[in-house]
């Protein structure tokens, strides 16, 4: 299956009162069509900032995306016209924020908000854009929909609203939609109201997906494959039972043992992850995962590994040593 997505080195930068922050550094991926991509890691490890950059919507100053590539049915993304990506953002790659109370404009109807996008993209009347949001209301589960175009956002609930930002993101049958740990806000009954949603629109639309998330249970039951970020960087990839199943990367292991269990093996006591993320004020030229890995050797505190193959196709991982056996690879 071709590629739909093809990021490669993506590297940004964010100045500060303290120094320049290194938030992504040389991060590459593929995305195929109809494929739903889970990028799992803890807050402040990139992933946001690796999306918003593809995207050209981190805010510049501070932010700057100073290498890379990020190719999109041919065309660079980092490389368009500020019009050009205009006409990519909400149209063929749509985004789901993290908290949609922020995201909506408080002052104008939501029917507005989701009608919008059907003008400008698709150049419909204002009266079609509000037949059609009413409709795209409808179908992510919106009650009277039609009723409820006039309303503002402070009138919906967390749930609906995200239902609504949902609505809004797919109104235009984008090939890629990205959704930026959507369900972090809402409780666990909305949450997998959400996630059935997004899997049914999905199934219908055709479209490919980029989930982000720290929750790992989420990704387990959503994603074909998975990308794990430490420190600005990809360390492990994987498709999703395979990662699952294998972990290799130190990181994803302890990710993976400080989960409940469900299965035979439940009443394992949980594990934590010793010490702090790293402070990215400088671009790491070694394994940022190092200071707090219990398989370190000195290679680790030396040089950066590449993502290189691991057994199944498909599954990478950047470390020197092999887990199972607790020695350097070969």
């Amino acid at each position: 299956m071709a590629d739909l997505l093809n990021v490669q080195g993506l590297e940004t930068q964010f100045r500060t009162r303290e120094g320049i922050v290194h938030a992504v550094n040389g991060v590459s991926f593929r995305l195929k069509e109809g494929e739903t991509l889970g990028i799992v890691g803890e807050s402040g490890c990139g992933k946001s900032v690796t999306v918003m950059s593809m995207l050209r919507l981190i805010p510049t100053p501070p932010g700057k995306v100073v290498a890379g590539q990020a190719v999109y049915q041919g065309k660079d993304l980092l490389q368009m016209t500020d019009e050009e990506i205009r006409h990519i953002r909400g149209s063929q790659i749509s985004m789901v924020f993290q908290d949609p109370m922020t995201s909506f404009n408080p002052v104008l109807t939501i029917g507005r908000q989701v009608a919008e996008p059907l003008e400008i993209h698709n150049g419909l009347s204002r009266q079609e854009a509000y037949d059609r949001a009413a409709e795209m209301l409808e179908l992510v589960g919106i009650p009277n929909a039609k009723d409820r175009l006039n309303d503002y956002p402070h009138q919906f609930s967390g749930g609906m609203r995200q239902r609504v930002m949902i609505a809004m993101a797919l109104v235009c049958t984008p090939q890629i939609l990205i959704a930026d740990e959507p369900t972090t806000a809402l409780d666990v009954t909305i949450q997998a109201q959400i996630i059935e949603l997004v899997k049914k629109l999905r199934d219908e639309l055709g479209m490919a997906i980029i989930w982000i998330t720290h929750d790992l249970g989420i990704v387990a039951g959503l994603a074909d494959r998975v990308n794990v970020m430490y420190g600005g960087l990809i360390i492990e990839e994987a498709p999703v039972k395979e990662l699952y199943g294998n972990p290799q990367h130190p990181y994803t292991i302890g990710l993976l043992e400080s989960l409940p269990r469900m299965d035979e093996i439940r009443n394992r006591r949980l594990e934590s992850i010793d010490g702090i993320p790293p402070v990215l004020m400088e671009n790491p030229k070694f394994c940022p995962f190092a200071p707090r890995c219990k398989f370190v050797i000195d290679r680790c505190r030396q040089e950066q590994p590449p993502l290189a193959p691991f057994g199944e196709e498909g599954h990478n991982v950047a470390c020197w040593v092999d887990t199972k056996t607790g020695r350097e690879r070969a």
